[in-house]
């Protein structure tokens, strides 16, 4: 087990490579064999994850440049193992639902090189090695949206590009400023971030660094006002793009602000609480009302994300155990439940070669159980209890609502705005007549997107009725998180409010 997060890093990079041998009539077993390999040993290793342990676990760290404290650093908490989880899972099924024909073995290998960089992002634990990983994501999705994509394709490739590399650029100097400071305190270079969660830095320069790291960050879930980018990059993506953007490569924002601004600058992350939290619920509620005029179902799902994804940075910033537990939680059902949608449409897509609700209309009568699916995953979507998109979203806006009661009751409009335009949209494609002839002979779901479909459902139902498998580990990370903030904090006020919000968790500390 001293090597499992290096196999899971590693395995599909170089199956990426030794696919490119393999005939293209064989080229779909074998990605399906090693995405189901893969997933199999991310089991493996919550099977052997101690889920009341706190720290980082499956640790292996290699020096690279010794001299400037670059290594090569893995592990995972409570929250990075589910997202490493959910990503092995999500290309699994985005590799069994995969419609593509066209030049199938570079498609292929571009989704193994992605999910590489999808682990490495989530188990990095030296910033340099993180940053790699967060970069290099870049490339593969960009190829994918470029070569497969619809449309005005290279328009929404170039754009995703450029507004992420954008980014990641101020990140990249808040890393360097970051072990520069390290260096100044202790007399020596670091780049592990395990060390820089240990520093106290003043107020000013935690604002500074928060905001330069945080607009990388914010860029990437996308936050209200730099999510323009990710309509055009889902809109003119292919189904496995949209599937793999929306299930994991917006989740690396969010755990951004988890793993790098709220145990680095607690002050500021106490300090921006407000202005953040505004954001989201503009995010929540703005792009709700953006989904609902839209006349393309794809585009539709596409700002329900963005709107969840408001929920999620709320969650994150209501510096408690529950907001925090309930935002990393709701990071996997978003990422399951949003997959699924896309993979849904892109079946649609696929027998009508349009994704215009004006084109649809009666497809319920032609594609019963295609429609039954459809309305759970949206059901889903909408946040209905006893399903996985409950309790995330629940347990996100109840961690706010210790810091704001108004601002989580207008987040939680969420819910109401999200059954209005998903309802919308279900109504407008399955129901009334069927005045397009072509629809009257649309074929229902076949067995290969069945099988790709039940295991969303199922783990949909599964964690909505009993999320304390993964709600367990996530919450015990939770905790650690808030305590080590709350000692971490230089300014009476911020440890006032971090204690107030976490009176329980923090009894044992004053």
């Amino acid at each position: 087990m001293d090597y499992i997060l290096s196999f899971l890093i590693f395995f599909p990079l170089v199956a990426a490579l030794l696919g490119l041998l393999v005939t293209r009539e064989s080229i779909r077993t074998y990605a399906l064999t090693v995405t189901g390999v893969q997933f199999l040993v991310s089991l493996l290793l919550w099977l052997n994850f101690d889920a009341a342990n706190p720290g980082m676990q499956f640790v292996q760290q290699i020096p690279v440049v010794e001299s400037l404290g670059i290594s090569y650093f893995v592990g995972v908490d409570g929250f990075s193992l589910w997202l490493v989880i959910l990503s092995t899972f999500m290309t699994l099924i985005a590799v069994m639902g995969l419609s593509e024909t066209r030049n199938l073995k570079n498609l292929i290998a571009a989704i193994l090189v992605l999910e590489t960089t999808m682990v490495g992002v989530f188990v990095a634990l030296d910033a340099i090695l993180f940053y790699l990983f967060w970069e290099f994501s870049l490339v593969p999705m960009l190829y994918i949206i470029g070569a497969w994509g619809s449309g005005r394709r290279i328009y929404a490739a170039v754009k995703f590009f450029i507004y992420t590399f954008a980014g990641s650029l101020l990140l990249l100097l808040g890393m360097l400023f970051m072990a520069w400071f390290y260096y100044q305190s202790t007399g020596m270079w670091s780049f592990s971030i395990l060390d820089w969660h240990l520093l106290q830095l003043p107020f000013n320069l935690q604002l500074w660094l928060f905001v330069a790291m945080g607009i990388g960050f914010a860029v990437k879930v996308p936050m209200f006002p730099f999510h323009t980018w990710l309509p055009y990059a889902h809109g003119m993506a292919p189904t496995v793009g949209s599937v793999l953007l929306a299930a994991v490569l917006l989740k690396m924002g969010t755990y951004g602000f988890v793993r790098f601004s709220l145990p680095m600058f607690p002050d500021a992350s106490v300090y921006f609480m407000i202005p953040i939290g505004i954001i989201a619920v503009i995010m929540v509620i703005y792009t709700a009302m953006v989904a609902f005029a839209q006349k393309d179902i794809k585009q539709v799902i596409a700002y329900s994300s963005i709107s969840h994804m408001g929920v999620i940075v709320l969650g994150t910033f209501a510096l408690n155990a529950e907001g925090i537990a309930g935002s990393v939680f709701f990071m996997l059902s978003h990422g399951i439940i949003s997959g699924a949608l896309f993979m849904l449409v892109g079946m649609l897509y696929d027998r009508r070669h349009t994704k215009l609700m004006s084109e649809f209309g009666g497809v319920a009568k032609t594609m019963p159980i295609y429609a039954g699916i459809f309305l759970f995953m949206v059901m889903a979507s909408a946040g209905l209890p006893l399903t996985m998109g409950f309790i995330g979203e629940f347990l996100s806006l109840l961690g706010y609502y210790k810091v704001s009661p108004i601002m989580a009751l207008l987040a939680g409009t969420s819910i109401v705005l999200g059954a209005i335009y998903l309802l919308h949209l279900f109504r407008q494609t399955f129901y009334g007549p069927i005045t397009v002839e072509a629809n009257k002979s649309l074929r229902d779901l076949m067995p290969k997107e069945i099988v790709a479909l039940v295991p969303l459902i199922a783990v949909v139902v599964w964690l909505g009725v009993y999320p304390k498998p993964v709600l367990g580990s996530i919450d015990t990370s939770a905790k650690n998180l808030v305590n080590l903030m709350y000692t971490k904090a230089v300014l009476p006020e911020s440890r006032e409010k971090l204690y107030d919000l976490n009176t329980y968790e923090l009894q044992g500390v004053r």
